[in-house]
């Protein structure tokens, strides 16, 4: 079954069509109020584990190794999975980063292996 999902900066303003917004991160992002992020959720467990994030650093020459490692977090995290899964059944659900590097975070590689798995 296909699904509706996108992902985009936290810091930029909540759209009509980002459907149910989840934040991804561990950690709240800096001088955004709770008001301000608009979110449906906020998935703390299904962020990479703190060792995994402080190993990645947002290091480009480490993304293919780190989403490797964040698949297999996320093979060995079915509740919170689950739990997003969930929330795509019922409609668009757009994922929610604080990093400045739109490329190489959490968020993408969570899409990429929501998509992949579906």
């Amino acid at each position: 079954m296909a699904f509706d999902l996108a992902v985009k900066r936290v810091y930029e303003p909540p759209a009509p069509d980002d459907g149910q917004r989840v934040l991804v991160d561990r950690i709240w992002p800096r001088g955004v109020s709770k008001q301000e992020a608009a979110l449906t959720l906020w998935l703390k467990d299904i962020a990479p584990s703190d060792g995994l994030r402080g190993w990645f650093g947002h290091a480009p020459e480490r993304w293919a190794e780190f989403q490797k490692r964040y698949r297999a977090e996320l093979d060995g995290n079915a509740e919170a999975v689950g739990q997003l899964r969930a929330l795509l059944d019922t409609g668009k659900v757009t994922l929610l980063y604080g990093a400045h590097d739109e490329a190489h975070n959490n968020a993408v590689a969570l899409a990429a292996y929501l998509r992949k798995t579906d």
